[in-house]
């Protein structure tokens, strides 16, 4: 499985105008707790995001990849979700 090319996949309700996707797991090998999940970090700049504060778009990202977290295919994601005027600010 790609893990990008899935987040990417579940973001595209969010229509983003940027996505980056940044695997760090090789940085995480033997880390306490984790039993397998990647480490990752994500870059989202949408128009979704507009009047929403900095936690409710993190749940936003976080409520469409659920399955991956319970599903232990992803251990801990790192999430800047922006909008198109905060990022080319």
């Amino acid at each position: 499985m790609d893990m990008r090319q899935t987040i990417e996949g579940r973001l595209k309700t969010l229509s983003p105008q940027v996505f980056e996707f940044r695997d760090d797991s090789h940085l995480h090998v033997g880390h306490a707790g984790n039993k397998g999940g990647g480490h990752y970090a994500v870059l989202v700049v949408s128009n979704s995001f507009a009047g929403v504060g900095r936690v409710e778009r993190q749940r936003m990202v976080k409520n469409l990849l659920q399955d991956l977290f319970s599903d232990g295919l992803i251990h801990a994601l790192s999430i800047k979700a922006l909008t198109h005027g905060e990022y080319f600010k």
